[in-house]
């Protein structure tokens, strides 16, 4: 370590509410910053037998996204996922994410599940996502107090992740249930005791064996496919190197993945409102702004914090000689702050042009559901500020917040508005 550097990065000691001047100490005096395997207790998890980089400046946490010779397994385990031995299941469903995959695997099953995805696509859910939305507020609009996250933040994007699937909504409280099973499982600060994983090997298996039957109902009926699990099964046919096991995985991280991002991102924006009640009030002035706001709000506090890619070969990045099978973490809430990519980084402006920010990956790995999530942010934040009297400027309300155990995905698990007032009510 270098004189003056920090000591070994612990992400288990960071301020959930705000990592931001830890992040901010690191990026200024060791930005590219080693955790050797002995220093893995104390400063996070160093890859298997290489050294864990954590990356706090925009110019490296961006070349690791965006540059193939770093992907999603390690070159000394073969796996990306770090689920443990006899949890069978939960390893072959996460491990057959899109997320984890690498070409040519990834590039043969984003071609199919793209196309649903693509921007065009998704606008024409637009009114539906509206009424999704619209239908959530109105019970927390008439019932100060109820949980933002609980009510509105957690089961919005899931009803629509559940529609674009082609499932039916009412099943939603059964999926969350086992979603939030496997997330905790995952999370860099959730339960990875023996019964947690347990829960969420179950939850893998139920999910799994849920959408495996409703690609075999989509296959037996034939035609077009009329929702993205009909393209799927589709894809199936035409494709047999798309096995049966890596679609319904791909189903089931379409469900997970595409509403716990979608859930931090909201309730984080709207605490940045109700800090900042000119910022909402402009908003409500000019929802024109809405979708440059969604940019801003996903740099300024990303839901996904920290992104894991693998070194394939030996490489310089920042100065320092990185060897294959080390692990590299691009910590974005960081990269994010970063002066050097963007001016007065701690201000959050509505109105700036956000530039390339990475909280949808880069490259091979681009998040395919940006779109969809983009759709569901504006959507969202813009219902609520017509919807709840307490995010107008003046209400002034109480807030009660706490956030998951998580520094990856990253965002309130509760998030209660109180009126200060009694008679507000």
């Amino acid at each position: 370590m270098d004189a003056g550097a920090p000591p070994p990065f612990d992400p288990a000691r960071l301020d959930l509410a705000d990592p931001y001047p830890v992040y901010r100490s690191y990026r200024e005096r060791d930005p590219v910053h080693a955790v050797r395997p002995s220093e893995g207790r104390a400063g996070g998890t160093a890859g298997p037998g290489g050294t864990t980089w954590y990356l706090f400046r925009y110019a490296e946490a961006a070349r690791v996204l965006a540059d193939r010779a770093f992907l999603r397994r390690s070159p000394l385990t073969g796996r990306s996922a770090p689920v443990p031995e006899g949890y069978g299941t939960l390893r072959r469903v996460v491990e057959n994410w899109l997320v984890f995959l690498d070409p040519p695997r990834h590039t043969r099953l984003r071609a199919r599940v793209n196309p649903p995805l693509a921007p065009a696509a998704v606008a024409g859910l637009r009114p539906a996502v509206r009424a999704i939305a619209e239908e959530l507020a109105g019970p927390l609009a008439a019932r100060p107090g109820a949980d933002l996250v609980r009510g509105f933040a957690a089961p919005f994007p899931l009803l629509v992740v559940a529609r674009l699937l082609g499932v039916a909504a009412e099943l939603w409280p059964w999926f969350r249930e086992r979603a939030l099973a496997l997330q905790e499982a995952g999370g860099t600060r959730g339960d990875r005791s023996a019964a947690g994983l347990a829960r969420a090997d179950r939850a893998a298996g139920e999910l799994e064996r849920h959408f495996t039957a409703e690609l075999a109902a989509r296959r037996s009926t034939g035609g077009e496919p009329r929702d993205l699990l009909g393209a799927l099964a589709r894809a199936g046919q035409e494709d047999p190197s798309l096995t049966e096991a890596a679609l319904a995985s791909t189903c089931v991280h379409l469900l997970t993945a595409g509403h716990e991002t979608t859930t931090g991102l909201l309730g984080k924006a709207v605490l940045a409102l109700l800090a900042r009640p000119g910022t909402a009030a402009e908003l409500r002035a000019e929802p024109g702004l809405m979708a440059g706001a969604v940019d801003e709000f996903l740099r300024f506090d990303p839901p996904v914090q920290m992104v894991t890619r693998w070194a394939w070969r030996e490489t310089e990045l920042g100065g320092r000689r990185i060897r294959r099978g080390d692990r590299l973490v691009a910590v974005l809430g960081s990269a994010h702050r970063d002066p050097a990519r963007f001016p007065d980084p701690d201000v959050l402006d509505i109105r700036r042009a956000a530039g390339r920010h990475c909280a949808f990956g880069l490259g091979l790995h681009y998040c395919a559901g940006a779109a969809l999530a983009r759709l569901e942010a504006e959507t969202g934040l813009g219902v609520l500020l017509e919807r709840l009297p307490l995010l107008r400027p003046d209400a002034r309300p109480l807030v009660e917040v706490a956030y998951a155990p998580d520094w990856v995905f990253h965002g309130p698990s509760r998030l209660v508005l109180r009126p200060r007032d009694a008679r507000a009510a």
